[in-house]
């Protein structure tokens, strides 16, 4: 049988008897439940069967094992469990002192420390779970008002919003995303069923979307961004913290225009479908940045969301899980014929090419939130605090001075009124500050060892960077990227670059969690202490970076980790001797220059021309 082009070849509108594996345990689960029940409390195993593994995704638990533990073949199995937190939250004193009492309970590492990890998708996961604490530890979360449901799996995950814009007085997107949320939550029954949860806690909304007996092809992301008024000119400014066109659909809110004063609120919105970052290796695979769809007013916003992702369930690709996404679906058939497939449910939207008028040129740049705001609604403080990988952990990764998992509880139960939110960079918003207790929350994060990394404060280079969580506690990781990042930075800092105000992004394989080929650099891991690298994406977002490729080869696919220090210096010292001014950024640059020039560059320095003398055969990278 002849092999395939090495282009993406979707069965879209996927036939019964062509339906993959996964869609037939989805299909055969009676909407998630298969045997989870019995299997959950078999005390005589501690993995579960694999169609188990299958639908426990849906309820936000994945099976994992310790990677590092002498066994043989007789796995050490965990369990990550992640909970929806749409918008990032927030949490006040009480709820975030259940979510680090769980914590303490049953996410305790192998050297007894327990922790809580913040996502790039405002999530919160738990690692080092035991089997007979899945259950308990699903309890205690649904008493909180979140839950795990819609944690992974073949459905609307979390959804994000930008958590500043929580007191804005013009868009909450977080209010946006919990309405989302809601209306794509997976039904409650079959949760409530097998992880007796209290039916108190959570239900199935009254209006809903109709998930599929096989619920959808793959996961759907969506973004909320936000927008804020800048305080000393009055200019609108976009913010797209939440990268929102690297989603399934990215919201961007549209300016009020001439609208001034009180009045002034948000009732339209800019849609981009089609975005993605994870790749497949072996498979002609490629991330991508959503393209503009259209404008659509605020009452119509649920329904044109609920149409795009009807389409996508119906046309999507159900036997090739590679190719399951939104964006194989974009790619083949066309905006334009998306547009029409969504029209024909009923929605109503404008076209647009992106932009409206003079004042929205797009989603805006990526911002980070860090340090104090001033809270629009209120005019209380809001405080970006800045968690390097997300990680909360008393002693640091590496067993340091650090107290992050006591510091967010010490700070809530202290500064009465304050509530707190986690930010698309795996960060945390301390919110409802008074002004005259600034000082003092800073006092007190210092005295838990926050703000500085060895003896220095953090760097910009390290506070724009950070990694998924690699090697340890991820089975699909090929490498290290949570426990490399901290080293690859203290690298960089002491050669000088922790001042540029650029971006690291490291993942521990292709399927790229913390959205490395947006970053200026992206390492994303190929094999064990092994780095592809990515080129082409800018600190704020605004572009897609991808792998080095010219004249169908494909350079630094493998870049040995000892290396990557040095890739990253010869390319931050080309971009700051031949950039325009100090207005081009490194990814304006590398778009401007192009790749052959990079691969030329590198080619003839001495310090890389040695792992650019092997190439591979270029991957698939779609034409913009």
């Amino acid at each position: 049988m002849p092999s395939k082009p090495f282009i993406p070849q979707p069965n879209f509108r996927t036939a019964p008897e062509d339906l993959n594996k996964v869609e037939r345990f989805k299909l055969e689960s009676n909407m998630t439940r298969g045997d989870m029940r019995a299997d959950f409390r078999n005390a005589d195993a501690n993995d579960i069967q694999a169609d188990t593994e299958q639908l426990a995704k849906s309820h936000g638990i994945y099976l994992e094992y310790n990677r590092h533990a002498k066994g043989g073949a007789k796995k050490d199995w965990m369990y990550m469990v992640r909970v929806s937190i749409p918008g990032g939250g927030g949490f006040d004193a009480e709820k975030w002192r259940v979510f680090d009492d769980v914590a303490n309970r049953f996410a305790v590492n192998p050297e007894g420390r327990p922790s809580i990890r913040l996502t790039t998708r405002q999530n919160i996961q738990y690692h080092w779970v035991k089997k007979q604490d899945v259950i308990p530890l699903v309890q205690a979360v649904a008493s909180t008002g979140f839950y795990t449901l819609n944690g992974c799996g073949d459905n609307f995950r979390n959804v994000m919003g930008c958590p500043l814009s929580r007191y804005s007085t013009v868009f909450d997107a977080t209010a946006w995303a919990r309405n989302a949320a809601q209306y794509f939550q997976l039904p409650a029954e079959p949760h409530i069923e097998v992880f007796e949860v209290d039916p108190n806690h959570i239900r199935t909304p009254d209006e809903h979307f109709e998930y599929a007996p096989n619920l959808l092809n793959r996961k759907f992301k969506v973004g909320f961004g936000a927008i804020h008024r800048d305080e000393q000119s009055g200019e609108w400014l976009q913010d797209n913290c939440v990268e929102m066109r690297t989603n399934e659909i990215g919201v961007a809110p549209i300016p009020p225009g001439s609208q001034e004063g009180d009045n002034a609120r948000v009732d339209r919105f800019m849609l981009y479908v089609g975005g993605g970052q994870g790749e497949k290796n072996g498979k002609p695979t490629f991330t991508a940045l959503g393209k503009p769809f259209g404008v659509v007013t605020e009452d119509n916003l649920l329904k044109c969301m609920d149409a795009i992702v009807a389409v996508h369930q119906e046309w999507g690709d159900r036997q090739n899980r590679h190719w399951a996404r939104l964006k194989y679906v974009v790619h083949h058939f066309g905006v334009d014929w998306y547009r029409e497939r969504v029209r024909e449910r009923g929605a109503e939207f404008e076209d647009s090419d992106g932009e409206v008028g003079d004042h929205f040129k797009g989603p805006g740049p990526r911002m980070l939130h860090h340090g104090w705001q001033t809270q629009p609604s209120n005019g209380k403080l809001a405080f970006g605090c800045y968690i390097e990988n997300g990680r909360l952990i008393d002693g640091g990764n590496s067993g340091g001075e650090e107290r992050l998992k006591s510091m967010v509880t010490h700070v809530l139960d202290t500064f009465a009124g304050i509530d707190v939110l986690i930010t698309p960079n795996q960060d945390l918003l301390f919110c409802n500050v008074e002004p005259d207790a600034k000082d003092d929350l800073e006092a007190a994060l210092r005295e838990h060892g926050w703000g500085q990394r060895n003896g220095q404060a953090y760097s910009t280079l390290r506070k724009n960077s950070g990694a998924c969580v690699g090697l340890h506690t991820c089975r699909l990781a090929y490498t290290e990227s949570e426990g490399f990042e901290p080293e690859l930075l203290d690298q960089l800092d002491a050669m000088g670059y922790g001042d540029l105000n650029e971006s690291i992004g490291i993942t521990g394989c292709e399927r790229q969690c913390f959205r490395p080929s947006t970053k200026t650099l992206g390492w994303v891991g190929q094999g064990p202490d092994l780095y592809e690298l990515k080129v082409g994406g800018s600190e704020d977002g605004s572009t897609q970076g991808h792998a080095l490729v010219s004249d169908g080869q494909w350079y630094l696919r493998r870049v040995p980790r000892d290396r990557v220090a040095t890739v990253s210096a010869v390319l931050f010292d080309h971009y700051q001797a031949n950039r325009n001014d100090e207005t081009e950024t490194m990814g304006q640059f590398h778009q401007r220059v192009g790749p052959d020039a990079l691969i030329a560059h590198l080619k003839g320095n001495e310090k890389t021309a040695d792992l650019m003398s092997k190439s591979y055969d270029a991957p698939f990278i779609p034409a913009e």
